[in-house]
């Protein structure tokens, strides 16, 4: 008996590590009042990093995408409901200009796309905001679509001129940024 309660001891005690280790870098990130988050994942590149709550009832997540910038640039996350990839994701983009921090939602239809706010191909209940500092903060819930808690998601990040939104590097990191993503387990 007492073999057997070591045994599930420490299986909980490593299963506590590798959901530590999966959180490592975000789990002491701080919003403001009134906004916390029971899940998060620290993105492997673009220094990013996702936050949620996933309220099964109603298959919608609550979420903060936050990345690292500078104020002459933008950022971006958002679901892919038809694959992997950027075609065919619904983003959300901060960006700030003179009126100050903004979020368009848009379809990326191509790699090379027209960023009009549309109206995405899932329910957004919460409308977007967000905030700058030292890096931008997008705030929103979103229905998941197909009430799947398993989603391709995508996130990017490149430069503003005179306000308006530049492609971003077509190399490296920004080549790399998308994930499947289990809003459920994490």
């Amino acid at each position: 008996m007492v073999r057997l309660l070591l045994i599930v001891a420490a299986a909980v005690l490593l299963s506590a590590a590798g959901a530590t280790a999966q959180q490592k870098g975000c789990e002491n990130a701080t919003f403001p009042a009134g906004r916390s988050f029971e899940r998060c994942n620290t993105l492997p590149v673009l220094g990013a990093s996702l936050y949620w709550t996933y309220h099964a009832a109603n298959g919608t997540a609550e979420l903060a995408f936050r990345a690292t910038s500078g104020s002459a640039g933008w950022v971006a996350w958002g679901i892919n409901p038809s694959g992997a990839g950027m075609p065919g994701s619904n983003v959300f983009v901060a960006s700030q200009n003179a009126s100050g921090v903004s979020v368009l939602m848009t379809v990326l239809k191509s790699t090379a796309p027209a960023l009009d706010n549309t109206t995405l191909q899932f329910d957004v209940p919460v409308p977007p905001t967000a905030e700058y500092a030292a890096g931008y903060t997008i705030y929103t819930t979103v229905a998941l679509p197909g009430n799947s808690t398993q989603q391709n998601t995508v996130w990017q990040a490149g430069p503003l001129s005179g306000g308006a939104i530049l492609p971003h590097p077509t190399s490296g990191p920004n080549l790399q940024s998308l994930m499947r993503l289990d809003f459920l387990s994490g």
